[in-house]
């Protein structure tokens, strides 16, 4: 069965080209270059809408939660989506939508790693891959997914691991749900780890913090005065911080501000396993929420979602520990 799919452009290096004077910048083009594709007429019954034309640098959670509800609006006429965007943001765009919206299409974003003027340009073939997999039978119910460079992989788990080459995104811990053959999708195991909050408003006044050797707590103590709803700290190993941080964020507790711990290395969860000041068990005790090996900037978009939905700080705590791995 021939597949309506809609392609939908935010903008990103995949419609940028070189600017002899301005480097690299975005062009008006790229919806014309894209309807140009012989090859997509031969999978789907294809269109095509500039939903937007930003810079990933750009895009901001109120845009991604306006891109949920117009995400879901589209999927009630047509059989799945792509989305172009940017690769610097891609990863926290992916994941916003896999936690918001309510379809069970397919929803499929890819991006470009080289712009429309580089040599072995990567986007076209990026797009029709993402088209094969957004009408193929075995995409419904799997969640929002990223394609980029052969591999298919889940909002979750994806991440931007080098700031050029066209390989750039890898699913570091469980590795790509499934690859793209040129005769065929191939899909090697299921979406295990999903969850949605579905929720028409977010929270964004949400923190991100990095440990750094050394570090003070102006931070933390700058996200209290502000009124920060929650701050996610990326600590060391297993979730380990300077003895230093403990009285500020002691103090962030006792005014209500959910301080989440992950990791902030690449791979592996954090845990309450060293018990010294600011170490994971003794962080635990004095009620940090520990978030598993959920990366810092997905965490703080699942906390903006819940804060959305359940405005009570209990209720975001309950939430949030369901499905932390």
């Amino acid at each position: 069965m021939i597949r309506n799919i809609l392609i939908l452009t935010t903008g990103g290096t995949i419609g940028m080209k070189r600017d002899r004077d301005n480097g690299v910048v975005p062009t008006t083009e790229f919806v014309e270059f894209i309807t140009s594709f012989p090859q997509l007429n031969e999978i789907a019954n294809v269109d095509v809408i500039e939903y937007a034309n930003l810079p990933s640098p750009y895009m901001t959670p109120k845009i991604m939660l306006d891109l949920a509800k117009a995400v879901d609006g589209y999927l009630l006429d047509y059989d799945g989506i792509v989305i172009t965007h940017g690769t610097d943001t891609l990863e926290e765009t992916a994941y916003f939508l896999d936690l918001i919206t309510t379809t069970r299409k397919p929803i499929v974003l890819t991006a470009a790693m080289r712009s429309g003027s580089e040599l072995g340009l990567d986007g076209p073939r990026n797009i029709i891959d993402s088209v094969r997999v957004a009408s193929h039978s075995e995409t419904v119910d799997k969640g929002v997914l990223v394609v980029m460079n052969d591999d298919i992989h889940t909002a979750r788990d994806v991440l931007k691991f080098d700031s050029g080459t066209v390989d750039a995104f890898k699913s570091p811990k469980y590795g790509p749900i499934g690859t793209i053959d040129p005769d065929m999708v191939i899909y090697h195991r299921n979406n295990y780890l999903r969850e949605s909050v579905w929720t028409t408003v977010i929270e964004e006044n949400v923190d991100l913090i990095k440990a750094v050797a050394g570090m003070d707590d102006t931070y933390i103590k700058a996200s209290i005065a502000k009124g920060a709803k929650a701050i996610v700290i990326e600590a060391f190993g297993r979730g380990n911080l300077p003895c230093e941080l403990v009285p500020s964020i002691t103090a962030a507790i006792e005014a209500g501000v959910l301080v989440v711990i992950v990791s902030r290395t690449i791979t592996g969860r954090v845990l309450p396993e060293y018990g010294y000041e600011g170490g994971g068990k003794s962080l635990q005790e004095l009620g940090c929420i520990l978030g598993g090996d959920l990366q810092g900037p997905k965490a703080r978009i699942k906390l903006m979602a819940l804060f959305g939905k359940y405005q009570s700080a209990e209720m975001v705590r309950k939430f949030f520990n369901q499905n932390v791995m």
